[in-house]
């Protein structure tokens, strides 16, 4: 029996990135070796065993022979007699096809460390191809590591895939998992330039991908592209360290300008309610969590207000944070002003820009929850008030609040939709 770390742990030592979960890959064994050793098996579609003191992956040496459309279409074989170097060809990435002995030695029979250091994301073998997963963890990969590129021959294969169909077979639990991760990498939008450079996007998520060509007005939007826009705010999100409900909510806020009649651009009245249609669409086609979902459709509906917010009467912001549910919800509205910024500063030239409108919003509902909704009520009841008429009490004394406090802070915003 011989035990190789292998995969992510390798590369991640090798570029000096911190290391996350370890895998292991043992040659020459079977479950019923594991099994004397201690070993919890835990795989369901081959043997996959769990170390009975790290609780670390253990698999068996593997190879898989492709049977069916899809990424689960396959025949699996798992035996003592197949070796390292089987199990690592059947991996996705060079980068991802290395190995490593207990003394530290790597075992690189594909020139991994090659492309490391070329900065080249390549797959291993042409069975790439008969998983079209591959093509959205090397997306995903895209993302992480954003100054590697895609190798000429790779690129070539992952557009084959799509044109092949392969891609139409993926479920959507693992389009959304593969997606959620590329978000909350390092530089998102290079998931989706990559997804976009092979025919995937239109595929996945046409959506998005009808973003790309549609003009905006040049004096908000300098970058002019609508999907250069939403590339630069995903990317700002990841800057700013976001969240991925709001990250999320970044890369749907604008979708509605796809579908923005020719006629009328570069204008686009309404996009906002067809933005909140497109995101339900994919929600409900991608099973998104009703977390980023929600979030989503709130900023996708109110950014447009939240940017003109310094314009607004005590009443009108009342109304609009009443509309985005912050007197609720106030740790989700903080998500709302965050992709609001995002929105606002992933625009060309304007990245550094200060948005005073979150803060602004910030005080305003400060000073909602500072009133004393319960004495409120009890003085209504005192003279007789029933029902509907103590919540207009309610909502009075609240809009007596942000008067106050509106007037206290009056920074110069800049308006822009």
């Amino acid at each position: 029996m011989q035990i190789y770390l292998v995969g992510g742990a390798v590369r991640d030592r090798l570029l000096g990135c911190p290391i996350g979960d370890r895998d292991w890959v043992v040659v020459g064994a079977t479950p019923q070796d594991m099994a004397e050793r201690g070993f919890r098996p835990v795989g369901k579609d081959f043997p996959v065993f769990l170390h009975p003191d790290t609780g670390e992956e253990y698999a068996l040496a593997r190879t898989e022979r492709k049977q069916g459309r899809g990424y689960k279409g396959f025949v699996v074989q798992a035996s003592p007699e197949v070796s390292l170097e089987d199990d690592l060809l059947r991996r996705d990435l060079t980068i991802n096809a290395m190995a490593e002995t207990p003394d530290g030695t790597v075992i690189d029979p594909f020139n991994g460390q090659a492309d490391l250091r070329a900065r080249v994301l390549r797959h291993v073998s042409p069975a790439f191809a008969e998983d079209p997963v591959r093509i959205l963890r090397l997306a995903r990969f895209a993302a992480r590591f954003p100054d590697f590129q895609v190798a000429d021959d790779t690129l070539a294969l992952m557009r084959a895939m799509v044109d092949d169909g392969e891609v139409d077979h993926l479920v959507a639990e693992r389009v959304w998992q593969e997606l959620a991760r590329g978000l909350m990498a390092e530089r998102p939008s290079r998931m989706f330039e990559v997804l976009r450079s092979c025919g995937a996007l239109a595929r996945l998520l046409p959506e998005l991908d009808a973003l790309w060509g549609v003009p905006q007005r040049p004096e908000y939007h300098p970058e002019v592209d609508t999907g250069v826009h939403v590339m630069m705010v995903i990317d700002m999100s990841a800057q700013l360290g976001a969240a991925l409900p709001v990250r999320y909510a970044c890369l749907g806020h604008d979708l509605g300008k796809g579908t923005t009649p020719a006629d009328v651009l570069p204008r686009h009245l309404g996009h906002e309610g067809r933005s909140v249609k497109l995101l339900q669409r994919i929600g409900e086609r991608l099973r998104v969590p009703t977390e980023c979902r929600e979030l989503a459709e709130v900023v996708a509906r109110e950014h447009g207000h939240v940017h003109a917010s310094a314009g607004l009467s005590a009443a009108a912001t009342l109304r609009l944070l009443e509309r985005c549910d912050a007197i609720r919800k106030p740790a989700r509205f903080e998500q709302v002003l965050q992709a609001c910024e995002c929105d606002a500063r992933g625009r060309l030239g304007l990245q550094a820009q200060p948005y005073p409108q979150a803060e602004r919003l910030r005080q305003a509902l400060a000073a909602a929850l500072a009133v004393d909704t319960a004495r409120v009520s009890a003085e209504a009841l005192a003279q007789g008030l029933q029902g509907p008429r103590i919540g207009e009490r309610i909502h009075q004394a609240r809009v007596a609040a942000l008067t106050v406090a509106l007037a206290a802070a009056q920074p110069a915003l800049r308006e822009d939709a």
